[in-house]
């Protein structure tokens, strides 16, 4: 008995030591405990779990995502859902993007002010939006088939030159009524994104007050939501799925006068003309080119010029053509990776605005306790979260950033969207992985009824 009685107690202590051990370090206590595949009985299961995440994110970033217009509806939603596989990746830039864009739009309005119609109105956002989505074009010679985009400077230009009148403007398809009756807003939609990302919401809130953990796909679905309300701000008053540009006449000009406004043209890739690069498989991941681009390549265009006479006067003309010439082809041949609105970089909001990008994968980090099937894959998830964070502000402190050679700190500028895009995708792959062996009281559930009768 007495022997028993001491076995017992030995074995009793041995397993207190293991167990104190095993929730000392985590990762024997996770090894005994963890759980996969759980099916729907009696409360959550990973069936439910992953669809109503995957619900969440697909239902706010479809809704949220306001495409610019083709004549070509299929190359529309084409360009639709790379814009989604974006802002899946990459929401920040998607959220940045619609900022720019509404900042576009903002000083357009400012610069058209002065122009009212017959009941004194101004232009508004919606119709700044509707120019600077491309829903604007004109004819190109006798053809119905050829047209080229009205660029938002080059209808200022039309308006401040005298060619159009703000009053006419219903003639040219910009009056708010067309512009919201072509719009194809949802209303349902969007009250129905508005509910789920609510009852989203309130079950992670509840889980927390019930000390219940989170998945790492719910906490990268929290992440989104941020990014989305406030690119569905700056988006507010944007038309959307536009299925088809308003084709206007351009008024008579002089030939000179039509060579100055083809001048402020900022892309041809976005024309119907018939050319290979138009409407082709690559633009539609491109974003849509934006006034300061414009005006940065002709600042550009002016330095080199200024630079070559200098030359001139130096060197003579002799070595000269050479060297201008291969500047200029090496800036047609640069790749833009980015390029921020001048002045938004240059506010003093820009700093906030990198903050707030930088929320996304600091979010993530609210999974930082949460238990992983490894011990490698925990600090993976933990240093991606750190790193897309890390690079993002690195990325954002550069004004431009284009695929050329320019010293190491270039190469950094180029390096930090890689890093981050490398750790987007062991964030993503690492959310799917950790279902395979998940903490058991991830599927545990609470009782709603209960916790607000404690409230009420």
């Amino acid at each position: 008995m007495d022997k028993a009685a001491g076995s017992a107690s030995a074995t009793s202590s041995v397993s207190a030591i293991f167990t104190n051990s095993a929730n000392s370090t985590g990762s024997l206590t996770q090894n005994a405990t963890m759980v996969g595949w759980m099916r729907e009985s009696g409360g959550r299961g990973t069936l439910t779990l992953i669809t109503t995440c995957l619900l969440t994110m697909f239902i706010c970033t479809w809704v949220v995502i306001h495409r610019r217009v083709y004549r070509s509806n299929s190359m529309g939603q084409w360009h639709k859902a790379a814009i989604f596989l974006k802002a899946i990746v990459a929401p920040e830039f998607i959220a940045v993007e619609g900022l720019q864009e509404w900042s576009q739009a903002k000083k357009m309005v400012a610069q058209c002010a002065e122009y009212k119609d017959e009941e004194g109105k101004s232009m508004e956002l919606i119709h700044a939006f509707y120019i600077s989505m491309l829903a604007l074009r004109y004819r190109v010679g006798n053809s119905k088939t050829s047209e080229r985009v009205i660029w938002p400077n080059q209808y200022i230009w039309l308006l401040q030159n005298g060619f159009i009148d703000w009053k006419d403007h219903a003639a040219w398809g910009l009056s708010k009524r067309d512009i919201e009756d072509k719009s194809n807003t949802d209303g349902f939609a969007k009250a129905t994104a508005l509910v789920q990302v609510f009852w989203f919401v309130a079950q992670c809130i509840m889980r927390a007050t019930h000390d219940l953990p989170l998945a790492p796909l719910e906490s990268m679905t929290i992440s989104y939501i941020p990014l989305f309300a406030v690119t569905y701000y700056f988006w507010w008053f944007k038309p959307k799925d536009i299925m088809s540009p308003t084709v206007v006449g351009l008024p008579a000009m002089t030939s000179a006068q039509r060579e100055e406004f083809e001048d402020f043209s900022i892309s041809s890739d976005f024309d119907d003309e018939g050319l290979d690069k138009q409407n082709s498989w690559g633009n539609i991941w491109a974003l849509t080119p934006r006034v300061f681009e414009k005006e940065y390549e002709v600042a550009e265009k002016a330095e080199r010029l200024e630079r070559q006479t200098q030359t001139i006067y130096s060197s003579g003309k002799g070595n000269v053509n050479i060297t201008v010439a291969s500047e200029i082809v090496l800036y047609k041949e640069e790749k833009v990776v980015a390029h921020w609105d001048p002045d938004l970089y240059g506010s003093w909001l820009w700093p906030f605005i990198c903050l707030f990008g930088a929320s996304f994968g600091a979010l993530h980090l609210i999974s930082w306790e949460t238990h992983f099937p490894t011990f490698v894959e925990l600090w993976l998830w933990r240093a991606s979260a750190i790193a897309s964070i890390v690079s993002l502000l690195v990325f954002m402190h550069y004004p431009r950033v284009v695929l050329r050679w320019g010293g190491p700190l270039t190469l950094l500028s180029i390096i930090s969207p890689a890093i981050y895009l490398a750790s987007r995708i062991v964030m993503i792959a690492g959310a799917i992985a950790a279902f395979r062996r998940a903490d058991p009281a991830l599927y545990e559930t609470y009782v709603v009824s209960d916790y607000w009768i404690h409230v009420l």
